[in-house]
């Protein structure tokens, strides 16, 4: 018999997270709103957050560079706990809106009927006793025909780790200067947004939702241009234990196919995991979506540290499409062969 109940294990999540939420509450920890870039045309933005509850801010020099150094490195992450359900207002221009959070605090809401200019607009967003939070909205202008969709862990930042071990750096030892830039990407991304103004990179990863600040810092920090970045919530789903990482990606491709009907996208990842196979079914299925696919090689350390062996995995090689295909090492050899193609993007 079917039913339309969540998985049980979300059902467990959600019961847990009221009772530490309730719990905190009581110790007097206070509602913060935390804002993640989102994106939109000059109908509909998609707004993006989360509402948490945090600790009293910490008074005093060292009591406050301690709290800092905490933030930075990520074990903040783990002094927060989720507002589930909670009651937000978006405030965009003169328009209103309020929006429920899910059962993990996070805001995703689509806000429509606008008349947005293109460019860089920001958002207010809060809670019921939260301070008014910022969220920066990339509106893409109608006439864009070009985007961007990149991966990250292994596509832009070189991670050097066994794939088990990164979400474990990233949450607790997560300083930007302590990683390494792919050499070129971040040239490659800018170098192709500035013959295309106007036209938007949006980062799909299968990283937590949790590491978007340190992901927001190394991006600036290495001169990537800024946009939107669409991860991930761990742990149960509605329908299952985990969530699939390469069903998130795919989804995400769908997604931006339906908010950006006119726009052919140029997606970049590596061959250490399942972007070119994920690439290529998109390609065939969506083939007006994708202008080309660049695949950055990784070196046969980085594959073993990626899954274990020192080549790309046979389905990886096995991986085909019509559409213009071009792999390097590094962003400079990808340019490059994305400037040798038939047909100039």
């Amino acid at each position: 018999m079917s039913t339309t109940r969540p998985f049980i294990a979300a059902r467990v999540e959600e019961f847990i997270d009221r009772r530490i939420e309730g719990f905190l509450r009581g110790l007097g920890w206070r509602e913060k709103v935390i804002c993640y870039t989102g994106y939109g045309s000059s109908e509909s933005i998609r707004v993006l957050g989360r509402v948490v509850l945090v600790p009293n801010r910490a008074r005093g020099g060292l009591a406050k560079a301690t709290e800092d150094l905490i933030k930075r490195r990520g074990f903040r992450n783990f002094f927060s706990a989720a507002c589930v359900r909670a009651a937000v207002t978006i405030t965009v221009g003169d328009q209103v809106v309020t929006a429920i959070t899910d059962r993990g605090g996070y805001i995703d809401e689509r806000i429509r009927n606008l008349q947005l200019a293109p460019g860089w607009q920001q958002v207010g967003v809060r809670s019921r006793t939260s301070k008014m939070a910022s969220a920066d909205v990339h509106v893409v202008g109608d006439d864009v025909t070009f985007g961007i969709v990149s991966d990250i862990d292994d596509t832009i930042i070189s991670t050097w780790l066994p794939r088990p071990m990164i979400a474990a750096w990233n949450s607790f030892i997560r300083d930007e200067s302590a990683r390494q830039s792919v050499p070129g990407m971040a040239r490659m991304y800018t170098t192709l947004l500035a013959e295309h103004p106007g036209a938007p990179v949006l980062y799909v990863s299968t990283g937590a939702w949790n590491t978007h600040d340190f992901l927001s810092r190394f991006l600036k920090r290495h001169g990537y241009p800024h946009g939107a970045m669409l991860l991930t919530d761990w742990g149960p789903t509605n329908t299952g234990w985990f969530r699939s990482g390469m069903a998130h990606k795919a989804d995400a491709l769908l997604q931006l196919t339906r908010d950006f009907p006119h726009i052919s996208w140029v997606l970049v990842g590596d061959d250490g995991q399942h972007d070119p196979v994920l690439y290529a079914n998109f390609a065939h299925v969506a083939p007006d979506r994708v202008r080309a696919i660049a695949i950055r090689q990784l070196s046969a350390t980085e594959q073993v540290l990626a899954h274990g062996t020192t080549s790309a995995l046979p389905e990886e090689q096995d991986a085909e499409a019509d559409t213009p295909w071009v792999e390097a090492p590094d962003g400079r050899g990808l340019l490059a062969g994305l400037r040798a193609l038939p047909e100039p993007l």
